[in-house]
């Protein structure tokens, strides 16, 4: 009885160490990974190049398409310029709103979309490195392909991340999962042989 016991204690503590090694071998995987295409639509933020529709109901002259300068407004009409960098949508419209009720409008309802994004950036070895439009849920995988594919110098385990606004780039496994935000910068590396 007592080998018995001694069996399953062993058992116990070897189950045991094969989770906790599991899990910790799992968490460092799982922080490399940019966050999900949905999580950065939810909560985007407005940036230089992005295009814009601002819609104010029951204004049609005051309605229309604009894109984010450089310096991080929109050019509006009747109010001028209202900061969009860095804002969310929602900021964005809250903004607006704020302006045109400014003894310009009573009350005026505003809603705002992003028309296109800001492009994203691909370099190394791509058959065609570049500029190219970002889309809505755009992976690693589908910006390389946009590129014209790897060179036959390309390292395909792994990609390069300058996030936009970051100061430098990330080293990750090049996996399905790993997702293209706009205005990022991808670097596919050369292998060594």
């Amino acid at each position: 009885m007592t080998i018995v016991r001694r069996n399953l204690n062993w058992l116990f503590v070897l189950l045991v160490s094969v989770l906790v090694f599991g899990a910790l071998s799992a968490a460092p995987a799982r922080a490399q990974q940019p966050p999900s295409a949905a999580a950065q639509d939810g909560d985007y933020l407005l940036g230089s190049s992005d295009k814009v529709r601002v819609t104010v109901y029951g204004e049609p002259t005051l309605s229309g398409e604009f894109f984010v300068t450089g310096s991080g407004m929109v050019s509006l009409p009747l109010i001028g310029e209202v900061k969009a960098s860095g804002l969310s949508l929602r900021q964005f419209q809250d903004a607006v709103q704020r302006s045109l009720s400014d003894g310009y409008l009573k009350e005026p309802r505003v809603s705002a979309e992003v028309l296109t994004f800001r492009p994203f950036y691909i370099l190394g070895e791509v058959t065609k490195p570049g500029t190219y439009p970002y889309t809505s849920g755009l992976t690693v995988m589908n910006a390389v392909a946009t590129a014209g594919g790897y060179t036959y110098r390309a390292e395909k385990r792994q990609v390069f991340v300058k996030r936009n606004g970051a100061s430098e780039e990330t080293k990750m496994e090049l996996t399905p999962s790993v997702t293209v935000a706009p205005g990022d910068t991808i670097r596919i590396g050369e292998r060594f042989f």
